[in-house]
């Protein structure tokens, strides 16, 4: 490990128990905290998230957040309905930016939910976590609050794995692929441990610079575009306990390995490129049935370059 990160894992990585909520709640001030989560068939969890927010984070005693917002993108179940009871603002991911035509993937939905909050801080949160602690938001947002030098904060955790529920390290697709990627070609950013991890806080005055790969890459691209755009300096990392969610299969994890795949190969050569293609096999009657599948190749701009969002800082 490079000596520089050996330093930052000294000066930069935290617990959430090292501030206390009076302290973040002090260092606030006029400070305006947006949390999003972005949605798609998340109605079992949705819903207890929303609440455990609404109830302990923007009460009148602690109000920490001062936007909850979940992004639809596209449920058939009853996502959407869920988390407006328990208290979110709902927002279907195709009434944002109408004038451009929206494609799937998690990317994209966050890269939306800058033009529907206006949170100084933005704060990301995945909506399939069961058991949520309210850590995870006041975790990753106190160090924005209390350090004005620090600009971006991804949560850390432990991933119980399988019945036993057994530590699964920082994930199958971040160890057999980010992490070597990252390791490999952005050294500095080895300190992180979970790097593709889904909670994560930034200073908007960041995100709206930043281009968002509209998939699976999008943790990888804002990670390693941060990096380049303000320093490891300004990244940080806390550690907010044990993070439980649905683990995808072994075919969903290997469309998820091939756009982060794609995602750091764009920023390593923006040049030639591989065919953004992925082939998988599935057993059939008659034998092992090849799928392909497309890997995502799209990325949003940064969100200063959108007229309507430009509009409305001026508006």
């Amino acid at each position: 490990m490079l000596e520089e990160v050996e330093r930052w894992l000294d000066r930069r990585s935290w617990s959430v128990a090292d501030r206390p909520m009076e302290r973040i709640l002090a260092a606030k001030r006029n400070t305006k905290v947006s949390v999003v989560l972005p949605a798609l068939n998340e109605e079992a969890t949705v819903g207890d998230i929303v609440a455990v927010i609404r109830r302990e984070l923007m009460s009148e005693a602690v109000p920490l957040v001062d936007e909850l917002v979940v992004i639809d993108s596209g449920s058939t179940d009853r996502t959407a309905e869920v988390a407006a009871a328990a208290g979110a603002r709902v927002v279907a991911r195709d009434a944002i930016l109408p004038r451009i035509p929206a494609v799937p993937g998690k990317g994209e939905v966050l890269w939306r939910s800058l033009m529907v909050t206006s949170g100084d801080v933005v704060c990301f949160v995945d909506a399939d976590l069961r058991d949520f602690s309210a850590d995870f938001v006041t975790g990753i947002v106190g160090p924005l609050l209390t350090d004005p030098d620090i600009d971006f904060v991804k949560a850390t955790y432990d991933r119980p794995f399988g019945a036993g529920d057994t530590p699964g390290q920082g994930g199958r697709v971040t160890e057999l692929v980010a992490r070597p990627l990252l390791n490999l070609h952005w050294p500095q950013l080895a300190g992180f441990v979970q790097p593709l991890g889904g909670e994560y806080a930034v200073r908007r005055s960041l995100l709206e610079r930043l281009p968002f790969p509209v998939g699976y890459g999008v943790e990888l691209g804002l990670l390693v575009d941060a990096l380049h755009t303000v320093g490891l300096d300004a990244l940080a990392q806390v550690d907010v306990g044990v993070r439980k969610h649905r683990h995808q299969d072994e075919r969903a994890l290997g469309r998820m390995a091939a756009a982060i795949y794609r995602t750091a190969q764009l920023r390593l050569s923006r040049g030639h490129l591989v065919r953004p293609r992925l082939t998988q096999f599935e057993r059939g009657e008659d034998g092992f049935v090849p799928r392909t599948y497309a890997v995502d190749t799209e990325e949003r701009p940064p969100m200063l370059d959108i007229r309507e969002y430009t509009r409305r800082r001026v508006a």
